[in-house]
């Protein structure tokens, strides 16, 4: 059973940085990434990254986000800086998994951002 445990999110003022970590068991995944849905919004890619390496970020974050994982721990992670009010969403880690190509989502994690 594929299982996408996440941890890190929270309360930060502007201009602050928060890590979210993304521990997944039960399958191997080839894609790897963090997701975002704000009230009223439709949830959207932050950062992707994949086994190999390979990252992709929306235009919002580049600059200021890092997405990186650990292939041995299957963990992925995602280093924010300087942080903005409109970063407030709640988090959703993304797994897919290899060679069935099926989404995972975790639970999500709350991020708020305070100006």
């Amino acid at each position: 059973q594929v299982q996408l445990v996440e941890s890190g999110g929270g309360l930060v003022q502007a201009g602050g940085s928060l890590r979210l970590s993304c521990a997944a068991s039960g399958s191997i995944f080839n894609a790897m990434g963090w997701y975002r849905q704000a009230p009223g919004k439709q949830r959207e890619l932050v950062a992707t990254i994949t086994i190999g390496g390979s990252t992709n970020y929306a235009d919002s974050v580049k600059g200021r986000f890092t997405i990186s994982r650990d292939n041995a721990k299957m963990t992925v992670y995602l280093q924010m800086n300087s942080l903005k009010p409109e970063d407030t969403a709640v988090y959703y880690c993304n797994a897919v998994t290899y060679p069935s190509g099926k989404n995972w989502y975790g639970q999500g994690t709350q991020v708020t951002v305070s100006s």
